[in-house]
């Protein structure tokens, strides 16, 4: 089910319009539309206002109001207690205003590349430049600059190779030519598919180990793991993994800037509360900036805590994202390559002509 299928049968079930940013919760809520946009509300904005302005009058949406959405089927039927009143012959009808279109909410360069692909492609590969006229023409992206398609290729590239480098699911399936499609398409028996399932198991099974890992391991691991994402000075402060900071170390970026962190780590079952946050701000000391690691998550307390705007920030990991740093940098698991060959878009059309 796609995004648009997923508002409409939210929609139905609500019987009236509602709002898209209240469309995405129920959408998400009931688990009818997966997706790994950092941006959903905004995703199924742009795809709404998209479709009523492509389909016009049949489109399965309607627009009732800025931001509010409901189904076109609703006012097909109009019954007669809604007819306007009949006016005296020669009343002048009042001019009525012309609609406001409702502003589209500006995408990445990626999200509008997947808002495109859902409604246009029909589940096949689709060139990146119509991709690019496409967002363009919908006005999904607000760019200065003077080469889009290159700019909208160069970024789903860049972000296939880091969630593949990471063993996470790509959005994006890269083939010959320039074109592109939605890595949710592949079938079972495709190639990517069953390369994506494996990963995946093997994410879960590294997971398992990180809570089977006794906790002197566990922190010589998360020490390799700061080094390899740029920390200097690594220091181990306890082996307890409970009571207080953890490791010490220096985030450097590019030999030019040079941050004292403190780390905590939790191996815990439940979700980090927002009491570790402070307990670990107060420790730390003048010039540094804190950092929470653990194998579960952390509760909406947590998070807001962590970022409050008077404080001194501190980043939190979760097990997913720790699982994922350790696979983008080798710790923990080895690549297996394998060659895949493709013909050239030359021979295809020599042999075509």
């Amino acid at each position: 089910m796609d995004s648009l299928d997923a508002a409409e049968k939210v929609l139905a079930a609500a019987g009236e319009p509602l709002h898209y940013r209240e469309i995405t919760r129920r959408v998400l809520e009931q688990g009818l539309w997966q997706t790994d946009g950092k941006t959903p509300v905004a995703t199924i904005s742009a795809g709404l206002s998209t479709d009523v302005k492509h389909h016009a009058n049949s489109s399965r949406f309607e627009r009732c109001g800025p931001g509010i959405y409901g189904l076109r089927f609703w006012t097909t039927t109009v019954s007669p207690q809604a007819m306007p009143e009949p006016r005296p012959v020669g009343t002048i009808e009042p001019k009525a205003a012309p609609p406001q279109p409702e502003p589209l909410s500006k995408l990445s360069f990626t999200d509008a590349a997947e808002v495109v692909l859902e409604r246009f492609a029909r589940k096949k590969p689709m060139h990146y430049k119509a991709i690019t006229q496409k967002i363009l023409e919908l006005a999904l992206v607000q760019t200065k600059g003077q080469t889009p398609e290159a700019t909208l290729y160069a970024q789903v590239l860049t972000e296939t190779k880091r969630r593949i480098r990471r063993g996470d699911p790509p959005r994006f399936t890269m083939h010959a030519g320039g074109q592109i499609s939605l890595a949710k398409w592949l079938t079972d028996g495709d190639l990517a598919y069953e390369i994506e399932q494996h990963n995946d198991e093997v994410r879960k099974k590294l997971h398992a180990l990180l809570r089977a890992m006794p906790p002197v391991d566990f922190e010589a691991l998360i020490g390799q793991l700061l080094v390899a994402l740029g920390f200097e000075d690594v220091e181990r402060t306890s082996y307890s993994g409970d009571d207080g900071i953890d490791v010490r170390g220096t985030l450097v970026v590019g030999d030019v800037i040079r941050t004292r962190m403190a780390v905590q780590i939790k191996r815990w079952k439940k979700n980090v509360q927002s009491q570790v946050v402070q307990q670990v701000r107060g420790s730390l000391g003048t010039h540094e900036q804190g950092l929470i690691i653990t194998i579960s998550d952390f509760s909406k307390g947590a998070r807001d805590e962590a970022k409050r705007a008077d404080a001194v920030p501190v980043g939190l990991m979760n097990g997913q994202q720790l699982v994922a740093l350790l696979v983008e940098n080798d710790i923990g698991v080895k690549r297996a390559s394998y060659d895949l060959v493709e013909l050239l878009d030359e021979a295809q059309e020599s042999a075509q002509g």
